[in-house]
């Protein structure tokens, strides 16, 4: 059999998508991948087959003044050129496949290329929140505080009137672009993307399948990209040097140039040593920490070798360092930004395996707080509880369900 995985997005989409490739390749099947242009020498030089679909995801670096994420907004602005890119390269991409997996919410053409191929088509999903369901109300749009001095039913018509608003700008595009392939006009787009039966990439326990009226959720849990990668020296030595430390970091967000400070200010202010994760925002120490005794900067690491090594997982809410975190029975303090991670936020609270930073500009004192609460001893234990429940097998289990095998 010859697959085609499609994914947009950061990081935190692209890599699970890599989980499941080798899963498939590791049953004897064919993989060709479709990803972002930043991730073409990594996935290619794993041996996969890969097009560059849509745009360079790694941002530029936001100025120190800048009051929040710019990315959402850029996305939205270059959306109509990325669904047109989209069949543009997906379409070549698929010709002797047998079987089209899109990842993600945004994969406008997969379906379609599935469909004039007359090949099946399945989208999956990494967050419950994305599905649509009485369960649990919409996110908050990109810079909108949750549910901010609004009643739940406020909330729910604000986004559907956004909702309202994308469907008919991405509905242009996606039915022009279908009838360029002879095919007939959608009248929904997410209906049309999700199908009545997408797949839920997220660990049951973490993120259980929602209540979705007229569809039928396969959840498989996460996808988890094994990592054997030693931690390096320099860390190693700080994790022995002391207590253990907590760990800062917004993976691929972007932020302003003041986060890393506030960032080593509230662990301080809580007592513990710290080890800052510059990540895609590129956080570093200020010149009067570098180096300092009880802060460590480092680039890319091996989260789950760190993570059962820390005291706290301070991040973005990105699902999978959430699910790495949960995994390794590290408690958690969530800073969401938008889309998804204020779900996971709201998740670790429930969970009672951390808290999170309250909504608005981020500080030092309100972070503080938040990791004082997530330091209890209950949390920790709670924690430890937790992990014990993660399945780390997901993305084997949806590779044997995507190629048949038993």
């Amino acid at each position: 059999m010859r697959v085609l995985l499609s994914t947009v997005g950061t990081r935190g989409d692209a890599q699970p998508v890599l989980a499941l490739a080798l899963e498939v390749r590791e049953l004897g099947h064919e993989v060709r991948l479709c990803v972002p242009p930043n991730f073409r020498e990594w996935f290619g030089g794993l041996g996969f087959e890969v097009t560059p679909v849509g745009i360079e995801m790694r941002l530029p670096k936001p100025g120190a003044a800048a009051p929040a994420p710019e990315q959402p907004r850029q996305l939205r602005a270059a959306a109509p050129d990325l669904i047109t890119d989209q069949f543009d390269s997906i379409g070549p991409a698929a010709k002797g496949c047998d079987l089209i997996l899109g990842a993600g919410a945004h994969q406008y053409a997969a379906r379609s290329i599935a469909e004039v191929n007359d090949i099946p088509y399945v989208n999956a999903l990494y967050a419950p929140v994305t599905l649509p369901s009485p369960d649990h109300a919409p996110p908050p749009a990109p810079g909108q505080s949750w549910r901010a001095g609004l009643a739940p039913d406020q909330v729910r018509r604000r986004w559907a009137e956004s909702y309202r608003a994308w469907n008919d700008r991405a509905l242009a595009r996606v039915n022009e672009n279908r009838a360029r392939l002879g095919l007939a006009p959608i009248d929904d787009v997410q209906s049309h993307i999700f199908t009545e039966q997408p797949w839920l990439a997220a660990d049951p326990t973490l993120g259980p399948a929602p209540d979705t009226p007229g569809r039928r959720v396969v959840q498989t849990g996460a996808w988890l990209l094994p990592d054997p990668s030693p931690l390096a020296p320099e860390l190693e030595a700080f994790l022995a040097d002391g207590e253990p430390p907590v760990y800062l970091g917004f993976g691929s967000m972007p932020a302003p140039d003041s986060t890393g400070r506030t960032l080593i200010d509230a662990a301080r202010a809580a007592g513990r040593r710290a080890i800052l994760a510059q990540g895609w925002a590129e956080l570093g120490l200020v010149e009067a920490d570098h180096p300092a005794a009880d802060c460590l900067s480092i680039g890319d690491v091996n989260q789950q070798a760190l993570f059962p090594r820390v005291a706290a997982v301070v991040h973005h809410g990105g699902a999978g360092t959430t699910t790495a975190a949960a995994r390794a029975g590290a408690p958690q303090v969530i800073a969401p930004m938008f889309n998804d991670q204020f779900y996971w936020a709201q998740r670790i609270r429930d969970l009672g395996i951390g808290s999170s930073a309250p909504s608005g500009p981020l500080t030092a004192e309100s972070l503080a707080a938040a990791l004082g609460e997530a330091l209890e001893p209950t949390v920790a234990e709670r924690a430890r509880a937790v992990a014990s429940a993660v399945t780390p097998d997901g993305a084997s289990v949806a590779a044997r369900r995507l190629t048949g095998d038993a």
